[in-house]
């Protein structure tokens, strides 16, 4: 096989429809496009969304709620997973880049912590957010907590 040989697969491809070719092609006149109304004209731009008088479907459609643009998700760890990730990586400091070096978080991630699950370890904690509850308990451990903004 050499690229001179090469040919479309039998049927693939068809011939171009040649349309306001004369009245003898069969095409001819109105060039398939039926007689009147907006479609048959050449310069004839189909409205997006409109489904010929019926509903459209962004109108058919419950609207519910809405999305708050100010919204801040966090990523967030329980202190009981955070005792276990200490010592899976051995961490001394809880922080925003100790994370991310580590691959538990992406570098724009905002890290909040909750207090479910137990605390033993003494960290260092550098955190976005995190809730009263877990502020006392990793006093409670000895750490010490660092919002950071």
């Amino acid at each position: 096989m050499k690229l001179h040989n090469l040919k479309p697969a039998e049927g693939s491809t068809h011939k171009e429809k040649r349309l306001g070719r004369g009245e003898a092609s069969g095409k001819g006149g109105t060039s398939t496009k039926g007689n009147k109304g907006a479609q048959s004209h050449a310069s004839f731009k189909r409205k997006i969304a409109h489904e010929g008088g019926q509903m459209p479907i962004q109108r058919r459609v419950p609207k519910r709620g809405f999305k708050n643009p100010d919204r801040v998700e966090y990523r967030v760890f329980n202190l009981g997973q955070i005792e276990q990730l200490a010592e899976k990586y051995s961490l001394t400091e809880f922080s925003l880049e100790s994370l991310y070096i580590n691959g538990l978080t992406n570098r724009t991630d905002k890290v909040k912590i909750l207090a479910n699950g137990e605390l033993k370890s003494k960290l260092t904690f550098k955190v976005n957010a995190l809730s009263g509850k877990a502020k006392s308990a990793i006093e409670a451990a000895g750490g010490t907590v660092e919002i950071v903004k």
